[in-house]
């Protein structure tokens, strides 16, 4: 069906890409509306404000097993995940910024690990909520969950580009392809273009009951292997041995 039929979602584990993710659906959508020139949306709004009329973009954060099942079984769901101890570390420092901490402590960090390994999180434990949306999408060829890595997305971003655009029902046709607009969108929802643009910076965005978070507090680093940077070897050996054995069998590797 064309995306005027279904509805394109967007889902992901807490501080996986969602920002940059919106920014990419909205940009690639809309690559035959807007220039990639400063009129651009992205360019005067933040990408958590951005919104479309019918079909629109969704973005949630809510397991599968939680989510209505029209609105799966009507849309295109396009789900993205991150190595599970950058994907921790992010959240802890966003956790911090919106709890107006403005230095947390290697103890804070430990005893919140502590509590994420015993899948202690807003929105359940972490492996579960990557494996209900990795089994949906491997059901059949033709799925309507399109399951993304954070870190295929920054090794490859032009390939992922290309396929979340067919997945999404716009695909860029050969002369589009041909000219580089998928390098275009690329480069606009780039993480260097996005946490450099004056409407993420400016003034605050609602978010969850009505709460006020600075733009900024969605651009940290965007980096792949973080982690390292912030926890011991040892504490990452912990999350990699339950995430081993949480994932084992499922085919899933993160």
């Amino acid at each position: 069906m064309g995306l005027g039929e279904r509805r394109p979602t967007s889902l992901h584990d807490p501080k996986c890409g969602t920002t940059w993710m919106k920014a990419l659906a909205f940009t690639i959508t809309n690559h035959s509306r807007y220039e990639f020139g400063n009129n651009h949306p992205l360019f005067t709004h933040h990408p958590q404000e951005l919104a479309l009329p019918s079909p629109r973009l969704l973005a949630t954060y809510m397991p599968l097993s939680l989510f209505p099942h029209l609105s799966i079984t009507s849309g295109r769901v396009v789900y993205v995940c991150r190595e599970p101890k950058d994907a921790f570390v992010s959240w802890w420092h966003f956790a911090n910024k919106i709890g107006g901490k403005e230095h947390s402590t290697t103890d804070g960090l430990e005893s919140t690990l502590d509590m994420f390994i015993q899948g202690f999180s807003p929105y359940g434990p972490f492996w579960e909520h990557c494996l209900e949306y990795w089994r949906q999408s491997i059901t059949s060829p033709d799925s309507n969950v399109f399951f993304l890595k954070y870190e295929d997305m920054m090794y490859e971003p032009v390939k992922h580009v290309i396929r979340l655009a067919a997945f999404l029902g716009v695909p860029f046709s050969t002369k589009e392809e041909e000219d580089g607009v998928p390098e275009e969108v690329v480069r606009l929802c780039s993480f260097e273009k996005l946490s450099g643009l004056r409407a993420n910076h400016t003034g605050g965005t609602i978010r969850s009951h009505s709460m006020m978070l600075d733009k900024s507090a969605f651009f940290r680093k965007g980096v792949v292997g973080d982690w390292a940077n912030h926890m011991t070897e040892e504490m990452g050996r912990k999350i990699d041995c339950v995430m081993e054995g949480k994932l084992r069998g499922s085919g899933l590797i993160l």
